[in-house]
């Protein structure tokens, strides 16, 4: 082979290698693509993900259907294009998934404690919603603090100088009501028996403080047992899957229902992100309608699809009064 030739085909060899090499390299983009759903009233890994003792429970014949979103973390660039033509799919900066200052492992943390709290909150939520007791806990007992070999994790914190506790807030406004440094009678129940303990509040963060973490609990047993979730948005689904558990109404009326969004211990619902794929993945799960936070009904109109109904929730009243008029065959607010 002549050297020019030769010098030609390296060239185009050395610019094809470049090519694919700029062609597949990572992006500082991700893409967001419909997720699993999932049911909160079924099993995951053969076991019941709410699980409920010590209790009369009922089941459904309908499903509550979570719905989420998947993350392609380092797209290319061929990925990206075919991400930006496919209608279910979004490619966004990077750094709106994982912040510049936070690394994957932190990102997916933070995901995982969200999804703890989220949970927390919907027992809390639909427990308030059933009029159902709440045992305000001990989940954690600083090793400095002034509980410290005092009280126990486990402990059922019922009043604070004679005043009951009926929550988690309540007993905070009730530390709170003295300065640091008062001494608190606290009444407590430990493996079953009532016992009186006292403790000096201490300043901590500016706020008299009895150096504990607490969690609210029914006086049954109840445990969320899923895994490979993160995030908060679940906790609507969830706090409805709890209901229908504990009641005799089957709230779905045998229909497939999918939704998402946030919840506080008060029954808010909040707006959360990835609504266009959430209800690309709930219609693909054979959902038949959507259960969508007010905040969202915006993006969720924009981005409806054919025969997948949006019932507009503010508040976890709302999503009951819409699967209270579904089931009765009226048309509940939509989006």
């Amino acid at each position: 082979m002549k050297r020019r030739g030769f010098t030609v085909l390296a060239g185009a060899l050395i610019t094809f290698v470049l090519t694919m090499a700029a062609v597949y390299a990572p992006i500082p983009y991700v893409i967001l693509k419909p997720g699993p759903t999932v049911d909160t009233l079924g099993k995951d890994k053969d076991a019941e993900i709410i699980q409920i003792s010590g209790t009369e429970t009922s089941t459904s014949t309908g499903q509550l259907r979570l719905t989420t979103v998947g993350v392609q973390p380092e797209p290319n660039l061929v990925s990206a294009i075919l991400g930006w033509f496919d209608g279910t799919e979004a490619v966004v900066p990077r750094e709106l998934i994982y912040p510049p200052d936070e690394t994957e492992e932190q990102v997916d943390q933070r995901n995982a404690e969200e999804f703890q709290a989220s949970q927390t909150t919907a027992e809390t939520a639909a427990l308030r919603e059933l009029g159902l007791p709440i045992l305000v806990t001990v989940a954690k007992v600083a090793a400095d603090g002034p509980s410290a070999g005092k009280l126990q994790d486990g402990d059922v914190i019922t009043a604070v100088d004679g005043t009951a506790v009926e929550s988690a807030p309540g007993l905070t406004e009730l530390v709170r009501a003295k300065p640091a440094g008062t001494a608190r009678t606290l009444d407590v129940t430990r493996a079953g028996q009532k016992t009186t303990v006292q403790i000096t509040t201490q300043e901590m963060d500016g706020q008299p403080r009895i150096g504990v973490e607490i969690q609210e609990k029914p006086p049954f047993t109840l445990e969320i047992k899923l895994d490979e979730i993160g995030g908060p948005s679940a906790g609507l689904m969830f706090t409805l899957g709890i209901i229908d558990k504990l009641t005799p109404e089957d709230l779905t009326g045998g229909k497939v229902v999918a939704g998402t969004g946030t919840i506080d211990g008060d029954g808010n619902v909040g707006e959360i992100g990835g609504i266009p794929q959430k209800l690309v993945g709930a219609k693909r799960a054979g959902a038949q309608v959507f259960l969508v936070p007010e905040g969202n009904c915006e993006e969720a109109k924009q981005n409806a699809v054919d025969g997948l109904p949006m019932y507009r929730v503010a508040t976890l009243d709302d999503a009951l009064s819409a699967l209270e008029a579904m089931r009765a065959g009226r048309t509940p607010e939509l989006c």
